[in-house]
């Protein structure tokens, strides 16, 4: 790919996210909804071709991620997939982890402005997604909720450094310890969200928004959304490349297999086994 020339949107032949671009908009969408948009190894890397795309395109001037269908935005790592592939295969995790924090990186740094358009549940993985963009506009509707302290896991790509900054320290500690619902109207009141709408309305908050962020100087955008990442970018690349190494070791643990079979299995961890095999 030219980096002066990016591919048409259908050109790619996606089939874990959708991509369009038209009228000065990049959308992409995570597009397995019969697993409530899961991420899998292959969405990351259709998902990190898309973001460069959109980036290098100078017709494009604002991104919006969504997610197929009306139960999810992004429900975050494909647990399914984690159970079979990664549990106790530290390294095939660490590639995976790797594929996951790059996508991050390239939303993060796309040099345009970014929207989620949360269209239904947000869950783990996915509020990190949302919380990559630099706006969001949910459905009256959807919940968010980070679940890896419940897993298995520690949400260690963006949740752990970003929460404290968007919510404040003592409601981030809630949100990652307690793995509790958080209804869009809360979110709204903690700043996890820019504004929310009844269902109906949700494409037309975003195309107003889209408007008012393309009718702005291209290049002051993007040195602005620089200088506000700065924070983020500070606490992202002092934690993430040993909570890489660290989760990938922890897919050794026992709480890992625990709490990924007890979903696979679709029944209640067992927590009180785990801390009798811990003693």
């Amino acid at each position: 790919m030219s980096v002066t020339d990016p591919k048409p949107a259908e050109s790619f032949g996606f089939k874990y996210i959708k991509y369009e671009k038209k009228n000065g908009r990049a959308t992409v969408t995570f597009n397995r909804p019969d697993v409530l948009n899961a991420v899998c190894g292959d969405t990351l890397v259709e998902l990190n071709a898309a973001f460069q795309d959109a980036s290098w395109d100078d017709d494009i001037a604002v991104l919006v991620l969504t997610g197929a269908g009306d139960r999810a935005f992004c429900t975050g790592a494909d647990v399914k997939e984690q159970a079979e592939e990664f549990v106790g295969r530290p390294g095939k995790y660490w590639k995976w982890m790797g594929l996951f924090c790059e996508a991050h990186e390239r939303l993060r740094n796309i040099g345009k402005p970014t929207i989620a358009r949360l269209n239904g549940m947000v869950v783990g993985g996915g509020n990190e997604f949302n919380m990559s963009c630099d706006l969001a506009i949910a459905a009256d509707d959807i919940i968010i909720r980070q679940v890896g302290a419940a897993r298995g896991s520690v949400a260690a790509a963006g949740a752990t450094q970003f929460l404290p900054l968007i919510v404040g320290d003592r409601r981030a500690r809630e949100i990652l310890f307690l793995c509790e619902e958080i209804p869009a109207k809360k979110a709204l009141e903690w700043g996890l969200v820019n504004e929310v709408v009844p269902r109906a309305q949700l494409d037309a908050a975003v195309d107003r928004m889209v408007t008012k962020l393309a009718n702005k100087l291209p290049g002051c955008i993007r040195y602005a959304k620089q200088q506000l990442n700065f924070w983020r970018d500070l606490s992202w690349h002092l934690t993430i490349g040993h909570a890489r190494d660290w989760l990938s070791i922890n897919n050794l643990s026992p709480e890992v297999a625990e709490g990924m079979q007890a979903f696979v299995e679709k029944r209640p961890v067992d927590y009180e086994k785990m801390r009798r095999e811990m003693k």
